[in-house]
């Protein structure tokens, strides 16, 4: 594909010198349906990246859309703070009687603003509120938000570096995998729980992503994570699972900690949760744990009434028969068998693979090769992002509804994207 560089003056002379992803994209987006996205000089391109996630099924999903379209055309509430409103009691009882009730979970649900590092605030600050202590323990390579309390549980340097001043009351831990197996499981924690002399005060809560996207798609075994479940239960911890960005179906459950079987005090969803990428996140808690008084957590967007009815739409589509964590996990087997494929093929050049449902990552050793496939592919007509803490993993994050003949499409651009950058 041929692609004229866009004329960009007024990103390049207004906006901040902060933007990322255009840089990598270097097109106008103009429209978006389904998997595909259009510039507007008319280039396609598959869309392996979502919106980070946020787009699970797609963009300009038609079902989702007309909900949305309905309740506009019907001067329905836009902005309402968290009084009561017709499309959030829609939201609460689809959410119940879709996702609660049939996993058998008891959470409250509290609409703490529309990011995702909204709601890992909310989840830390009520964490502290219940136990009454400061520290919170989270795990290398680690990604919760870029707000202060995020960060500080947040494992980048340069993510972190960018706070301006010291991130506090945060320990990390090593994540399933850091130590390659040569120490037993959760040995260095259990040892500065067990010390007074370790310098480690009691924690108030763990909190843990099953998958770490940002951190380079490292996957937490089941077995890993029902042992820090049973750690943080008998050492009287709350444990926190970041689900905002593997949450809502992406690794085939809707959640992504149903696979081990445990059950968080304080899970966090976003990104996917409006279905329709509008921003939106909820922190769910146990019931015992709702100790907040009336408006001491608050914030002007916290109901955001488009994005409760487009969730309502996508919870009712997509996962009151069950089919989609089947489906999800078949085209999970689809992404396993052509990495697989692409490594076999790179052998020798250090290429390896890994992932669930629909989070995938392939990691070079040579790590600047990633952007380099990443750039390629762009020019091809696919958007891919890298992640890991050198971005040495290039991160598949295709729809949930992506058909099987664009993954395949999407697929074999990749293998051709690194085998041209080989």
């Amino acid at each position: 594909m041929t692609i004229t560089p866009p004329a960009l003056s007024v990103f390049e002379s207004l906006e901040s010198e902060v933007r990322s992803y255009c840089r990598g994209w270097p097109a106008v987006f103009d429209r978006a349906q389904g998997s595909r996205i259009h510039d507007e000089d008319g280039h396609s391109y598959l869309d392996f990246f979502s919106g980070a996630g946020a787009l699970n099924y797609g963009h300009n999903n038609p079902v989702l859309k007309r909900a949305l379209l309905d309740y506009l055309e019907r001067d329905g509430i836009t902005h309402g703070l968290d009084m009561s409103t017709t499309a959030k009691r829609a939201f609460l009882s689809t959410f119940q009687d879709v996702v609660l009730r049939p996993r058998d979970l008891d959470y409250k649900v509290m609409f703490p603003g529309p990011t995702g590092t909204n709601a890992v605030e909310a989840a830390l600050k009520l964490a502290r509120k219940a136990k009454g202590r400061e520290a919170i323990v989270s795990f290398t390579n680690a990604f919760h938000g870029m707000s202060l309390g995020s960060l500080a549980v947040t494992g980048n340097a340069f993510k972190r570096a960018g706070a301006g001043i010291p991130l506090v009351h945060g320990t990390p831990m090593p994540f399933d995998h850091y130590l390659d197996g040569q120490v037993p499981d959760f040995l260095w924690f259990e040892r500065l729980l067990a010390d007074q002399g370790s310098g480690l005060n009691q924690p108030a809560a763990v909190i843990v992503e099953t998958i770490q996207g940002e951190g380079g798609i490292n996957v937490a075994r089941a077995e890993w994570l029902r042992g820090l479940a049973e750690l943080c239960k008998r050492r009287d911890m709350l444990l926190i699972v970041d689900d905002i960005q593997m949450g809502c179906g992406r690794t085939g459950p809707f959640f992504s900690f149903e696979e081990a079987g445990i059950e968080p005090d304080i899970v966090t969803l976003s990104k996917s949760i409006s279905g329709y990428g509008l921003p939106m996140s909820l922190t769910l808690f146990k019931p015992e744990l709702d100790l907040w008084e009336p408006g001491e957590h608050n914030g002007t967007f916290r109901g955001n009434n488009p994005a409760f009815v487009t969730a309502t739409a996508a919870l009712d589509t997509y996962w009151a028969d069950g089919q989609m964590e089947k489906q999800t996990l078949a085209r999970g087997e689809q992404i396993e068998a052509a990495l697989g494929e692409i490594v076999r093929e790179h052998r020798h050049s250090g290429v390896e693979f890994r992932g669930r449902g629909l989070v995938w990552g392939l990691e070079f050793a040579d790590k600047r090769r990633a952007g380099d496939v990443c750039a390629r592919a762009f020019e091809l007509g696919m958007l891919l992002e890298t992640s890991g803490p050198e971005s040495e993993v290039v991160k598949l994050l295709p729809a949930l509804t992506i058909t099987p003949d664009e993954l395949d499409e999407g697929l074999r651009t990749l293998a051709r994207a690194v085998r041209e950058t080989a």
